[in-house]
């Protein structure tokens, strides 16, 4: 479908979302609520308040994605956030945890030494 790269960041939406919403109103929520580009090849995730549909939106360079998941049984863990904040980043590894119906409460994350994108190579 689509590979996501060291680049590519995973916005998690806090909150609740009306999952009636498409391609432009989704569109909308990466501008407006989560104050991102929904143009830069990131992922943003939104899920409704009973926890068990979730959509996916990423842009891949030709046209807009829209991926839709709806449990049958159980909710998504989905992390809870304080204060004014809107919008969680996540790690690859964290939203296949998240998807395969991981609680990320109770992962615990160890040390770990991730180059970030904005760091530059020693000369």
């Amino acid at each position: 479908m689509f590979g996501l790269g060291a680049a590519t960041r995973i916005y998690l939406a806090a909150g609740r979302t009306d999952m009636r919403k498409g391609f432009n109103g989704l569109y909308g929520l990466v501008r407006d609520r989560l104050q991102c580009e929904p143009l830069s090849g990131h992922v943003f995730l939104f899920c409704n308040g009973q926890r068990n549909r979730l959509k996916l939106v990423f842009w891949d360079g030709s046209g807009l994605w829209v991926c839709a998941k709806k449990l049958e049984k159980g909710r998504f863990r989905w992390p809870e956030v304080g204060g004014e904040e809107v919008k969680v980043q996540l790690s690859q590894e964290e939203l296949a945890l998240l998807l395969g119906g991981i609680d990320l409460r109770q992962a615990e994350r160890r040390r770990w030494y991730r180059r970030s994108v904005s760091e530059e190579p020693a000369a």
